[in-house]
């Protein structure tokens, strides 16, 4: 008895593998597709509500150059060597710039700007509230931030010094 059950239960075995290695499923035959990199477009908008925009919806601005004016805040390391949107932290330096949504002094840490560190040695003398320009490509939208790699950096105006006030 034990042995018809067991020549059965092999009989469906086999049956079930026979069916499914010669099914439609695995004898499609996969095509290569090739991928063509998009070319990043320009993005022309108001330059001062531009960071809060491409914060809000990143992937509308995917594979897009924006420029925009803000305040520098400063030099970080958040977001490098980050496996899905990855930059080296040996080539880059991030940046963080100041919300212009507040009053306060409050990082805009959902844009991620990843500059090389030879461009950032250009500009180690900048310092928080010193109103910059920023050129970039946004090339991620990992974890819904906005991901810029920074291709031009330009100082515009340096901020006023209220130490002695």
């Amino acid at each position: 008895m034990k042995f018809y059950r067991y020549i059965k239960t092999y009989c469906l075995i086999l049956v079930c593998a026979t069916i499914l290695t010669t099914s439609n499923i695995c004898t499609d035959e996969a095509t290569a597709q090739t991928v063509v990199p998009q070319q990043a477009t320009t993005v022309v908008c108001n330059p001062n509500s531009l960071p809060l925009e491409i914060v809000a919806s990143p992937r509308s601005f995917l594979n897009k150059n924006v420029t925009f004016k803000a305040r520098f805040d400063k030099f970080s390391t958040l977001g490098l060597d980050y496996k899905p949107a990855f930059k080296s932290s040996e080539e880059y330096i991030s940046f963080l710039i100041k919300r212009d949504d507040t009053n306060f002094d409050i990082p805009l840490s959902e844009l991620k700007l990843f500059i090389k560190r030879k461009e950032a040695e250009k500009h180690i003398d900048l310092k928080s509230n010193d109103e910059i320009q920023v050129s970039g490509v946004v090339f991620s939208d990992a974890l819904d931030d906005a991901w810029i790699d920074v291709s031009n950096l330009i100082l515009i105006k340096k901020a006023t010094d209220n130490n002695g006030v």
